[in-house]
């Protein structure tokens, strides 16, 4: 509860400063291609810092879909897969023997989530990076075939699974549903219009209907793969 209230706190902070920056307001549809089919469309606004303006961050909306084949989902919780919280997680080393797996035939779910934004502008050129922070999921209900090793009983059994309702940024494995990344580049066409491109990193997250092994009902995908966008500026105020 106290890691929503201070990712709340910094969105209400980064927009009650915008009264006094340079700001920027776009909508912009990407699609993410390659392991899966994966649109996005989204609205975000941007608040210029500093002398020149030309770091600017901002928060924004998101709405994600992706639709795949099969896929192999993971043990999610970090108790669990490396016994490390938060960034800690990042640099820890998996604990194999809890890790199980989760086959999906297909991967059909959207989400819907506020995102952080941060840039910066040369005159023709950006550079960003972008996440989600909290949002909801949504998605039909699928089967798929669970494989461990701890369990001779629930190894190779047929469970279901539906995409984790719940989305909240927490840093690598800590984090919870269905979040997406974006590292990019934007060439500006025009005063308005802008082509986007770069790497898209989405975290996938199913909830069986039942507890597993470990007490765990928790299962995540990872997916890295190139992306395509077209920007409109439909705000811009100095």
């Amino acid at each position: 509860m106290k890691k929503i209230i201070l990712l709340l706190l910094m969105l209400c902070s980064i927009t009650t400063f915008g009264q006094y920056a340079k700001i920027q307001e776009d909508v912009d549809l990407s699609i993410a291609f390659g392991q899966s089919f994966a649109p996005s469309l989204s609205y975000q606004k941007l608040y210029g810092l500093g002398k020149n303006k030309r770091f600017k961050m901002g928060w924004g909306l998101r709405a994600n879909g992706l639709f795949g084949g099969e896929k192999t989902y993971r043990t999610a919780p970090a108790r669990l897969t490396s016994g490390q919280y938060s960034i800690f997680a990042l640099f820890s080393d998996d604990i194999v023997s809890n890790i199980d797996t989760l086959q999906l035939s297909k991967s059909e779910l959207g989400s819907l989530n506020v995102k952080i934004a941060l840039q910066y502008s040369f005159k023709k050129l950006d550079v960003g990076f972008n996440i989600d922070a909290i949002g909801v999921s949504f998605g039909g209900k699928q089967t798929g075939k669970f494989l461990s090793s701890a369990s001779s009983s629930l190894n190779n059994s047929v469970q279901s699974a539906s995409p984790s309702v719940f989305n909240l940024l927490l840093i690598s494995d800590s984090d919870l549903g269905s979040l997406n990344s974006e590292l990019y580049a934007s060439y500006h066409l025009d005063s308005k219009w802008s082509l986007r491109a770069g790497l898209s990193f989405q975290f996938l997250e199913y909830k069986t209907d039942r507890l597993l092994t470990f007490e765990n009902d928790r299962f995540r995908h990872k997916i890295l793969q190139p992306f395509l966008a077209i920007s409109y500026q439909i705000g811009h105020k100095k």
